[in-house]
């Protein structure tokens, strides 16, 4: 039974006769009825083939099974087969009935060859599409391999020139290096010789800002002698007034807003920058009443060195401006604007050294030989940009003029917590107050105490005060900051000449 199973299925006897029927319906309309009836004889004769193949087959599988196997089989499906192909007509099947299930089978197998043309079309699509992806691939690695051969050979030329030139590359670095050694030089040599030129600068404005000042205070000696020795700085009027300019420029519309932010951060370096001073000096000096007047000399000498900065820095926006001045605003406007817009020009390190040198020859200060006042570089250099910037209002802010063992007044100062609040003289400041000509805009702070008249630094303050010559012998920088501060800062301040 094997043999003959396998011998129908290598056959493919249903293959052969499904080609043959769809070759017959094809053709059924185009050959004769000879011919069509020859074709269906054909079909019929493999058919009946087919059928003694499979009747053979059912034998031998009969056989195989024994006596009584298969009976069941046979009984229920076979011989009610046979039956119902020997009475079509009493049976539920009709031909028509046959002949559509037969059509439903062909429409199957037709969609399944169509299903399977489509899928073998759409593999040699893909297949073409891979073919292409392909040589691209290969394109792509031909290319690739080019570019490595050529970036191969750039190295090679690369390394070769590298290796030429390394020698060339250390004898430039040499000669960069040499030539950086001589510019320092030349640079030290020019800021020397800078520094000549703006000391020799300065020294002749100080003469003849001086010079100025000595006129403007014989005058007022003279007019102040009829009147009472405490109160002729506060009565005496200005000598030179500040003149006014009615040009709506940007300087006089913001002045007011600048002054604003100006007084707010004289008090911000009130209550903080003084007091990180102060506790840095505590660390090398015991004596609080020492660090205090380091500070508030130091914020003296500040405002003096940016004053004097300012009149040095406006008489050369002056003479530089004055050969193109042209316009409606006056020529002082004009400079006044350019400080405004330009206050980063200002050399505070300048002011600082200054501030530093004087400090250093004041007798009033005295400190343990470690100390250098380079300690408080960072507070004199925030005061003097303020007293530099408050030069640039209109009118101009600056310190009241102080004197140890002056009368104390509360317009002026505050009393310091460790004051005595029955002494009328002041003992030492702590703190100068902020003056808009005669009238007190921020409070200062002084220390009172008895017998302040009396103090060893008082009688230093007053042998220095009266004897300014003296002074400006023994340090040039210290005797025009002297000389300066004897005369009241809001009355004959430069800015107003």
């Amino acid at each position: 039974m094997a043999d003959s199973l396998r011998r129908l299925v290598n056959t493919s006897t249903y293959s052969i006769l499904q080609d043959k029927l769809e070759s017959w319906y094809k053709d059924y309309h185009l050959i004769s009825c000879d011919q069509n009836l020859n074709r269906c004889c054909e079909l019929l004769e493999l058919t009946s083939k087919v059928q003694g193949q499979l009747f053979t087959i059912l034998n031998l599988t009969a056989r195989e099974g024994g006596h009584y196997a298969g009976v069941d089989t046979l009984k229920s499906r076979f011989l009610p087969w046979l039956g119902s192909c020997f009475s079509i007509a009493s049976s539920g099947v009709t031909s028509d009935t046959s002949f559509s299930l037969i059509q439903e089978s062909k429409e199957k197998d037709m969609k399944i060859r169509e299903l399977s043309i489509s899928h073998e079309h759409e593999i040699k699509k893909m297949e073409t599409q891979l073919n292409s992806a392909q040589m691209q691939l290969d394109a792509v690695k031909q290319e690739l391999d080019d570019a490595q051969l050529d970036l191969d050979e750039t190295r090679n030329k690369s390394a070769t020139t590298l290796l030429a030139t390394e020698d060339e590359i250390i004898q430039l670095k040499a000669d960069l290096m040499t030539a950086r050694d001589e510019a320092q030089i030349y640079k030290r040599k020019l800021d020397i010789l800078d520094d000549y030129e703006r000391q020799m600068r300065m020294l002749k404005d100080e003469i003849s800002i001086l010079t100025t000042e000595k006129s403007l205070l014989q005058d007022r000696l003279i007019r102040s002698r009829s009147s009472s020795p405490l109160g002729h700085r506060s009565r005496s009027p200005s000598p030179l007034p500040y003149i006014r300019s009615e040009s709506p420029s940007w300087t006089r519309l913001s002045n007011s807003t600048r002054q604003s932010r100006m007084i707010s951060r004289f008090s911000d370096i009130y209550t903080i920058e003084r007091l990180d001073a102060q506790t840095l000096l505590k660390r090398y000096i015991d004596d609080i009443e020492m660090v205090q007047r380091i500070i508030f000399i130091a914020t003296v000498e500040s405002f003096h060195a940016a004053k004097m900065a300012f009149r040095q820095f406006r008489l050369r926006v002056r003479k530089t401006l004055s050969p193109t001045h042209t316009g409606q605003e006056s020529l002082d406007d004009t400079v006044m604007d350019y400080i405004i817009r330009n206050l980063d020009l200002y050399d505070v390190q300048s002011s600082v050294n200054d501030v530093i040198r004087a400090m250093n020859v004041n007798p009033k200060i005295s400190f343990p030989p470690e100390v250098d006042f380079i300690l408080i570089s960072s507070f004199i250099r925030e005061v003097c940009r303020l007293a530099f910037s408050m030069q640039t209002l209109e009118p101009p802010l600056d310190i009241a003029f102080t004197t140890d063992g002056e009368l104390f007044s509360d317009n002026k100062y505050r009393r310091s917590y460790d004051s005595e609040y029955t002494a009328p003289l002041v003992a030492y400041h702590v703190w100068p107050a902020l003056m808009e000509g005669d009238s007190v805009i921020v409070k200062g702070e002084a220390v009172t105490k008895r017998g302040a008249l009396w103090s060893p630094r008082r009688s230093r303050s007053r042998s220095r005060s009266t004897s300014p010559v003296r002074s400006r012998t023994s340090s040039p920088s210290r005797g025009l900051s002297s000389l300066n501060r004897s005369a009241s800062p809001g009355r004959l301040s430069p800015s107003r000449l």
